[in-house]
């Protein structure tokens, strides 16, 4: 069965920073696209970042631009999401995903609350 567990949420505060991880199973992870989607209390979900299978090829929302950085390890079927200088409007529940828009397989979650 295809499982992607979402780890690295919690509370920050404004300016700070977290590294999400999100690890895949059941399925060929090196030859998915992978894409970070996020959801804010009473918001739809919102894209945020995609990498190309190989890695070689990634792209953010602009609300995340210059902030936020994909990575991946196919050797270790992980995908990342570093998060800097968070704002509190980045607080949501992140979910990694397969797909370059998320529309995929997904994961349960991991919130993220950016808070003094």
């Amino acid at each position: 069965e295809a499982q992607l567990v979402e780890f690295g949420g919690g509370l920050v505060q404004p300016g700070g920073s977290l590294k999400l991880s999100c690890v895949a199973s059941g399925f060929t992870f090196g030859t998915y696209t992978m894409s970070w989607v996020r959801q804010a209390p009473g918001k739809g979900p919102e894209w945020v970042s995609a990498i190309l299978a190989d890695g070689g090829v990634t792209g953010y929302a602009d609300s995340v631009k210059g902030r936020f950085t994909i990575s991946r390890d196919n050797a270790k079927n992980t995908v990342f999401l570093q998060m800097n200088s968070l704002k509190p409007e980045d607080t949501a529940v992140y979910y990694c995903a397969t797909g370059s828009m998320g529309r995929g397989i997904r994961g349960q979650g991991t919130q993220v609350t950016v808070s003094s």
